[in-house]
This record gives C-alpha cells, sequence and structure tokens, in this order.
C-alpha cells in the first residue's frame, strides 16, 4: 500500500515543489534509518540518484567501520542474482516505508551493474561478450524493480532511462544517464593529473545522442528552474593542494570538453536557473558552477547541490582529514561534510532552498535526522548562500559526535 501524486498540468502556474534526493545505498554498510526518516517528511516526489544496489559479495567491500548487514549471494552477474540482490534491498522496511510514502524518480549509477563500468567496458576480468550479457541482466533486473516509463523497456543490454520531467512551470528535470553511453575513463582511471587523453575534446559523459537532447530541452524550456540530475560531480574538484592538478577520471573533470559544451550552452542562450543534482561520492557538497573553472573569479553560472551518501561508507563524520584542504584549494566548493542523509529541497518562483539532512550514525537502526546545513539560490542570482547556523564551531562539532556517541549505545543497548 503507498501513494503516488500526478504532476501539475504541463506550462501551469506552480507556487510550490518539495522534492528529497539520495544516493548510495550499500546494505552492508548501515541501516536504511534515512530512509525512515525521509518517509516523515512532506514532499512531492524523491529523486533517486544512483547506486540502488550493489554488486558485491559478502563482505567484498567494507565500511572504514566495519560492515553491519551481509549480501546473501556472491558477487552478482546472472539475471537471477540480480533480481535476489534487488529483492533483498527491498525487503528493507525504511527502503519500503520511503517508497510507499513518495512517487519515486530514479536513474541509475554505476553499482546497478559493475563499479565504474563505462559503456560496454567493464571495470575486470569480462570479456566484451560476457560483459554485455552481464548489463542485459542488470538493465532487465531494474527496470523490473523500478517506477519507470513503458519507453525505458531494456533490449538486451541496451536501456533508454535519460527522460525529462516537468513540474508545472515552475521545475523541469532532466534525468541524465551517464553510464551507458560514455567513453572510457581516461589514464587508467582513479585520481589522475589531467592529460591529452583526458582532455580530447571529442570526449563524452553522455553519448553525442543524449547532449544533443540534454541541449535541446534546455533551450526550450520555460520552467523557472532547470535541472539536472544526475550521477557524477559536475564542479572541478582538484584534489591535489598547491601546485599542480589531479582530478577524479570517473567524473565530468575526466570528461571536460563535454563539461564545456553544456556550461557555453548555457551561458550563450543564458538558460534560466540551471541547477545539477549530484551523488556517487558519499559526501555533502555544495557547490557553485564557475563558466570557467580555472578563473577563480568566473562568472557564477549555475549551482550544484552533491547529496551524501543513504549508507555507503558507514557511519561519517561531520569533518574528514581533508576538509579543510579540500575548500581551501577550490573556493568555489561552499559546503563539504562527511555523515549520511539526504538532501531536501524546496523550490518557489523565487528560491531554491537546499536542507542537508543527516543521520548521526548508520551502524544502528533508526537514527534521528537533523538538517547540518542549508542553502538557498536566488532565481536570477546564480550564487550559493548560506542560510541558518552556518558551519559548526569546533565546539558544536564535538558536542554533535558526542551526541552520536550516545545514541548509537542507547540503540546498542535496545533503550
Amino acid at each position: 500500500m503507498g501513494r503516488t501524486k500526478t504532476t501539475p498540468p504541463f506550462g501551469a502556474y506552480t507556487a510550490k515543489l518539495s522534492f528529497a534526493f539520495a544516493s548510495c545505498q550499500q546494505y552492508e554498510h548501515g541501516y536504511f534509518g534515512a530512509f525512515r526518516r525521509l518517509a516523515q517528511e512532506d514532499l512531492d516526489l524523491v529523486v533517486h540518484l544512483g547506486d540502488y544496489i550493489y554488486e558485491y559479495g559478502p563482505n567484498e567491500y567494507r565500511a572504514a567501520g566495519g560492515n553491519v548487514r551481509v549480501h546473501n549471494s556472491g558477487e552478482i552477474t546472472t539475471l537471477a542474482a540480480y533480481r535476489n540482490r534487488h529483492a533483498q534491498y527491498r525487503g528493507d522496511r525504511d527502503l519500503q516505508r520511503a517508497h510507499a510514502a513518495h512517487p519515486w524518480v530514479v536513474t541509475w549509477d554505476d553499482h546497478e551493474v559493475e563499479n565504474n563500468y563505462a559503456d560496454e567496458i567493464p571495470e575486470q576480468g569480462q570479456s566484451p561478450e560476457a560483459f554485455l550479457q552481464r548489463r542485459a541482466n542488470a538493465y532487465q533486473a531494474y527496470y523490473e524493480h523500478m517506477p519507470l516509463r513503458r519507453s525505458s523497456v531494456p533490449r538486451g543490454p541496451d536501456m533508454r532511462l535519460y527522460r525529462r520531467l516537468a513540474y508545472g512551470n515552475l521545475a523541469e528535470f532532466n534525468v541524465l544517464d551517464t553510464r551507458q553511453y560514455r567513453d572510457d575513463q581516461a589514464n587508467g582511471d582513479g585520481i589522475k593529473a589531467p592529460s591529452a587523453e583526458s582532455e580530447d575534446p571529442n570526449r563524452t559523459l553522455t553519448g553525442d545522442r543524449q547532449e544533443r537532447w540534454l541541449l535541446d530541452g534546455l533551450a526550450d524550456s520555460g520552467a523557472r528552474w532547470n535541472v539536472l540530475a544526475q550521477q557524477v560531480f559536475f564542479a572541478q574538484r582538484d584534489f591535489q593542494n598547491g601546485a599542480g592538478q589531479r582530478f577524479s577520471m570517473d567524473s565530468w573533470d575526466g570528461y571536460p570538453a563535454s563539461r564545456e559544451r553544456i556550461l557555453d550552452f548555457i551561458d550563450r542562450r543564458r538558460v534560466q536557473n540551471p541547477i545539477v543534482l549530484t551523488g556517487d561520492v558519499h559526501a555533502n557538497w555544495a557547490n557553485d558552477i564557475l563558466r570557467d573553472f580555472e578563473d577563480p573569479e568566473s562568472e557564477v553560472v549555475g549551482a550544484e547541490f552533491v547529496g551524501t551518501s543513504i549508507t555507503s561508507g558507514g557511519d561519517g563524520s561531520d569533518v574528514r582529514a581533508d576538509t579543510a584542504a579540500t575548500l581551501a584549494e577550490n573556493p568555489h566548493i561552499k559546503f563539504f561534510n562527511n555523515q549520511r542523509g539526504y538532501v531536501r529541497c524546496t523550490l518557489t518562483p523565487r528560491q531554491w532552498r537546499a536542507d542537508y539532512r543527516v543521520v548521526p550514525y548508520v551502524s544502528q537502526p533508526g537514527a534521528p535526522a537533523f538538517t547540518r546545513a542549508s542553502f538557498v539560490v536566488e532565481a536570477g542570482n546564480p550564487g550559493l548562500q548560506q542560510v541558518g547556523e552556518g558551519q559548526m564551531s569546533a565546539r558544536t562539532r564535538r558536542s554533535s559526535e558526542v551526541e552520536a556517541d550516545r545514541l548509537r549505545a542507547q540503540a546498542r543497548a535496545g533503550e
């Protein structure tokens, strides 16, 4: 039993939209308490940005604090195994609550098939023929378990997932697929310095056809907010402190020409209020999108909200060892937090507000949720503005971590 909602008529004046987005729910790494809190929110829809399941066998991928649940089969490759894995995840009561409470818009990332695959190229160890069969199995099971249109019925190893959803005249969601059509990761994947290979102007993350579809849709849109709901980090993120640069070859940084074509189009056509929603990286981030990331003084043309994982990575923490250095190296990144949870967004014609809702732990069920930080973007003024209490002081952070420890101990004791 559950409920759903219809959208407002196409182009109709719409005063408000509330939704949440989430991603990355490794079953073994924790309990889905964040979904229980998401189910209690007053939302019009949920957007899931990928890694709904993970393909690994038991304990192949361990959280920093150890796994608290176990996958019920070895690494999955067959249709029966993918169906079984979806069934195991769907057996979680908190995930069931979230599906029953709200309609969902979904897209995949890599773990619905295999970590870091690129189009027809597996991560490791399979022939092209074997991988395409594995991809066909994964896509079939994904379609069977997800709320998708008839146009997404898979045809062997191919399945059209990118699509568009309008919410009256307030927002238009361009739901992207950055796995099925991409060129292989440059430089052997990983965190690498840019190279002639990664900067090849012909490289694509979306494929030519999807890129044209996206740009045509942005050109024709009459929506107040134009949303890219997608998987991997869009803004530049330099991992190298000081001189030189190192980027993730799996993100848009590994396909800078692909990103440049989109930013150039947004700038030239004055696309109204572009917002990028992102998952994948198991942490919360809020980024100004610059017209030219090589120039820190470049014009801000949009905003990116990156949501953390539901469980992947385990309990997490407010900050990481690299937090201060990362923020200093990338001044367009305005927020970086390593806890688990989801992002709640509230839209009006005048403003987009994003609340980063986090849970103090996932190693025990039933975690509470609280708002760690909030940002707004004013329509027509694309820069991020933090609202509310802002960054935690060191004292407040310690108090928060002490409270998290207390709640974990209480949960273990069954109180």
